[in-house]
């Protein structure tokens, strides 16, 4: 069971660089630019490497619960799950831009968005007006109609 989860957490990152680098490709030859290429390969690849490490993890914790579990193996297990994590969240916080604790940085002008890497923020998307950054209220939208 654990050598399948460890194989598939190998593919996994293995099958991520060549995927990325297609959909790179794709973004370049449609955007004609290689700087958002170059974010998507590197956003793509991030998260592959973050889901295959999700993976290696959990044939860690598989591996040492199925095992009569001495303390030797479970600190062995609690040292691994240390590294890996902090290699997460690093990888997180490089493919996002700012840590998991922080605001996404304020010049940025990007947005995760479901389809995509990234997509530009607006103001509009988020329901506030051009003229003032505050939301409408309801008031004000009933008045305007």
């Amino acid at each position: 069971m654990t050598t399948v989860m460890e194989a598939a957490g190998v593919l996994i990152i293995g099958a991520s660089a060549p995927l990325s680098l297609v959909l790179a490709v794709r973004e370049a030859l449609q955007a004609s630019k290689w700087s958002a290429a170059y974010d998507v390969f590197r956003a793509s690849f991030g998260r592959g490497i973050l889901l295959g490490l999700e993976f290696l993890v959990a044939a860690d914790i598989i591996r040492t619960v199925a095992v009569t579990p001495t303390v030797q193996s479970v600190a062995v297990l609690a040292l691994i799950i240390l590294i890996r994590t902090f290699l997460s969240v690093s990888l997180k916080a490089e493919i996002e831009g700012s840590w998991p604790w922080q605001q996404p940085r304020s010049g940025s002008t990007e947005a995760p968005d479901a389809d995509g890497p990234v997509r530009p923020a607006s103001a509009t998307d988020a329901g506030y007006s051009s003229s003032s950054m505050r939301r409408p209220s309801s008031e004000t939208s009933k008045r305007s109609s």
